[in-house]
């Protein structure tokens, strides 16, 4: 089911996270009375390191996506403590949490990655004074309620109190319900779960194993060929994956009946050697394995002996289980499908679970998913879309649900009402009261905490910041100075003039972006000569980094080489380790395109070598295609202070990358792990290394950006004249905009009183004229690093 997410997971621990390497130790008693010290000093020396607060981020790798629930439990927790069931959240630690002065959440609206990293030197202060960064999902509902809790007035308790009198009452159409996707597929009427099952054309489309399809020549066939009726049974089916030298191989199955019986939960022993038992997911560790001699033909029997001969299987995203049981099963529903979205995109199991069920599946406190659990709430999913029907699934408004994690218990108390007025709970003839969401925001009114809130527009009517509206970002910025210190916790946003958001300002700033990735990512070679072998070329280059295309160029009198990588890091090295050298028997010059937009390029590659993110991390190219995630850790096991091991995968081919990066505890760490590997690079490895410029989120983002309908993005000399490549008066506008937001940052952050915690978001956008990721950045205000600042 996660195969996806399993096989983007592949961020290795070599040793302790920092956060738990720099705990800080208690000297023994009998040492501290030995020490003649002044009493005062000691006592000054003392309260400083308790009311140290710090941030702890396990964002290295891949999971550096969070979202908007998971953003407004740490801001719960960060405002309240382990008080009112706030939980220290798995992906960012407070130490020393309730010495935190404050907490204040800046909110650039309508601003994105796409526009930080467009303008990313304009952003000095931004990229300099917050430790940690992460990508946001983009929103397209009420961003400060999905973070914060605010926004949740009576009219949503009214509409939903609404839809529970009106049991049999007519419901007008009108044109947002037909345009849902639920509703075009299956209208509004209720269905047999024989409407569900999908249909061969869809099973091919989604990739669901069929005879006679590539690769499933030897995939066993479950012999389930009766007619299949409204009555057919059905049953739950969920698999657990590890990581071998196969692929994903299946490690766990369970299967369960309409019931919620669990009638299988078998361990399978793969067939090749485990690489990682991606236990964050799957739950499998060496010790729970070892004993086990079970093997997947042996599974795939007993399924063919349970099954009946017209069963029907329902899962969420079934065929990646399917195809790592090696299974052919001709009727099945997926309920990752069956809760259509828009654009194809499909909502997780474990929210579906939360806003549908009102179950908690997937806890983070658990080691790994369970199975059975999740096959369970597949069966579950189902059936209440059964007994309710589309347009009741549609009324839960599970994408505004999505977007505002606070609005979850009523979308809960909404299905609840549903299946009451349906018959399946006790009726009641007078509408239930639904008791309004209690919020972290409440908890601190209640205890004479206060809150603020300043915007440029009506974001709340709960009554719970009654701040008065600004009309300018300087009138925000001026109030915030005056009126944070008052308050424990303070939202403050700011936002962009609606012109600076138009869409044809938006499409050309992300064409901009994607012409100078394109740029930064490309290197010119040679002169070579006439015969040149281009395979030898390509094997050299390539040592560098993963190439996406390689072009000759024939225009030039002398045969030169264009070469677009993939990653900023590779074309960098390329143009310092190569430019200059002796290549297939010719002294080449290796540079990047001369263009308008590269002018600025030099600085930009030392400013993102200076990103506060990059601070100790190393990239290394050149790695062997036959090494396992075992022997990189061993290989570099012998450097001091290494901290963590990123290995990126082709996401297509689910593949590693022949590169990795390296995160050290400090930079002199980095630097002379850097000089150790270069030179073994002298003495004949294959390894080169340098700085990184890409930070974890960047990485993917540049990955996501490079590619357009997987073919490398055009260079810009070849869609652009110079002319074009200048910046328009709307985008120079929007340049200067955003330099005076970092600025005003810059000002209300100088502010703030030492050790308050400061959380900057960049929702993103999410609209029909494109989506485009967020980004947040937070730290704890000290007074050194404000003075650096």
């Amino acid at each position: 089911m996660f195969a996806n997410e399993m096989a983007e997971a592949s961020c290795i621990i070599g040793h302790k996270r920092y956060h738990e390497c720099n705990e800080e130790v208690e000297e023994p008693q009998k040492t501290k009375k030995k020490r003649k010290v002044d009493e005062d000093t000691c006592q000054n020396q003392h309260q400083r390191k308790e009311k140290k607060s710090r941030l702890s981020a396990g964002l290295f790798g891949e999971d550096c996506e969070i979202s908007h629930e998971q953003v407004y439990e740490f801001l719960k927790y960060a405002a309240l403590g382990k008080r009112h069931n706030a939980s220290q959240p798995s992906w960012c630690r407070i130490y020393h949490r309730r010495h935190l002065a404050k907490v204040v959440v800046i909110v650039l609206q309508e601003v994105s990655q796409l526009y930080f990293y467009r303008f990313y030197l304009q952003f000095r202060h931004l990229r300099r004074a917050f430790q940690h960064r992460f990508s946001l999902p983009p929103t397209s509902a009420n961003f400060i309620a999905s973070v914060c809790g605010e926004g949740i007035s009576m009219k949503h308790q009214n509409s939903i109190q609404g839809s529970a009198s009106a049991s049999n009452g007519h419901i007008s159409k009108n044109s947002d319900l037909q345009k849902d996707p639920i509703i075009e597929k299956y209208g509004e009427e209720k269905h047999g779960l024989t409407s569900y099952i999908l249909t061969l054309e869809e099973m091919r489309k989604y990739n669901y194993p069929l005879e006679g399809s590539s690769g499933c020549e030897n995939y066993v066939h479950t012999q389930c060929e009766r007619p299949r009726t409204d009555s057919s049974p059905l049953f739950g089916l969920d698999c657990e994956m590890c990581l071998t030298e196969k692929g994903n191989e299946v490690t766990r199955v369970s299967l369960v009946d309409a019931e919620g019986r669990c009638i299988m939960d078998e361990l399978i022993k793969p067939e090749t050697q485990i690489l990682n038992y991606l236990t964050r997911y799957s739950g499998i560790t060496r010790k729970i394995l070892l004993p086990v001699k079970t093997k997947l033909p042996e599974i795939q029997d007993k399924l063919k002996r349970l099954l009946p001969r017209d069963a029907v299987l329902v899962g969420h995203s079934l065929n990646a289980d399917l195809h790592a049981l090696q299974m052919i099963h001709p009727s099945v529903i997926d309920t990752s499908l069956l809760f259509a979205r828009h654009k194809g995109r499909r909502f997780k199991l474990k929210f579906l679970a939360k806003a549908v069920l009102g179950k908690e599946i997937q806890c983070e406190n658990k080691v790994g998913h369970d199975p059975t659990e999740d096959a369970e709430a597949a069966i579950e999913l189902l059936q209440y879309f059964i007994d309710q029907g589309p347009r009741k699934v549609v009324e839960l408004n599970l994408e505004t649900v999505l977007s505002a994690p606070n609005l979850m218990e009523l979308s809960q108390q909404k299905s609840a009402l549903q299946l009451q007025q349906n018959g399946i709970q006790k009726q009641s003839s007078e509408p239930p009261s639904i008791p309004q969401p209690w919020r972290f925001l409440d908890h601190l009114n209640a205890t004479g905490q206060k809150t603020l809130l300043l915007s440029r527009k009506e974001l709340a009517s709960s009554g719970l910041c009654q701040n008065s509206l600004s009309t300018s970002n300087k009138q925000i910025l001026k109030r915030a100075i005056q009126e944070v210190p008052l308050s424990s916790f303070s939202v403050i946003q700011f936002a962009l003039r609606s012109e600076h958001v138009a869409p044809n300002l938006v499409a050309e700033v992300c064409e901009k972006m994607r012409i100078q990735l394109a740029d930064m990512l490309t290197v010119y070679a040679g002169p070579f000569d006439k015969d040149f072998c281009l395979k030898s070329l390509r094997r050299e280059f390539k040592k560098c980094g993963p190439i996406q295309s390689l072009t000759v160029l024939t225009e030039t009198h002398q045969p030169h080489i264009c070469i677009q990588y993939e990653v900023l890091e590779a074309a960098q090295l390329a143009v310092e380790s190569l430019n200059g050298t002796d290549v297939a028997g010719s002294c080449i010059k290796v540079q990047r395109p001369v263009t308008v937009m590269m002018l600025d390029c030099d600085m930009l590659i030392k400013e993102l070598e200076m990103d506060i993110e990059n601070e100790g991390v190393i990239y290394v190219a050149g790695l062997k295609k036959t090494l396992t995630e075992t022997d990189l850790q061993e290989k570099f096991s012998h450097l001091k202070d290494l901290q963590a091991l990123f290995w990126p995968r082709d996401l297509r081919r689910g593949k590693h990358r022949n590169y990795c990066f390296l995160k050290f505890q400090t930079s002199e760490s980095a630097l002379e792990a850097l000089q150790d590997i270069n030179r073994q690079g002298a003495e004949g490895s294959q390894l080169q290394s340098r700085k990184a410029l890409t930070t974890s989120h960047l990485h993917r983002w540049i990955c996501h950006m490079a590619h357009n309908d997987g073919k490398p993005i055009q260079l810009a000399h070849h869609i652009l004249h110079v002319k074009k490549e200048q910046l328009s008066t709307s985008e120079q506008d929007l340049r200067k905009k955003l330099k005076k937001l970092d600025h005003s940052i810059k000002k209300l952050y100088r502010s703030l009183e030492n050790n308050t915690l400061c959380v900057v978001l960049l929702p993103g956008v999410n609209s029909v004229h494109g989506s485009f990721s967020g980004l947040g950045l937070m730290g704890i205000k000290e007074e050194s690093k404000s003075s650096a600042c």
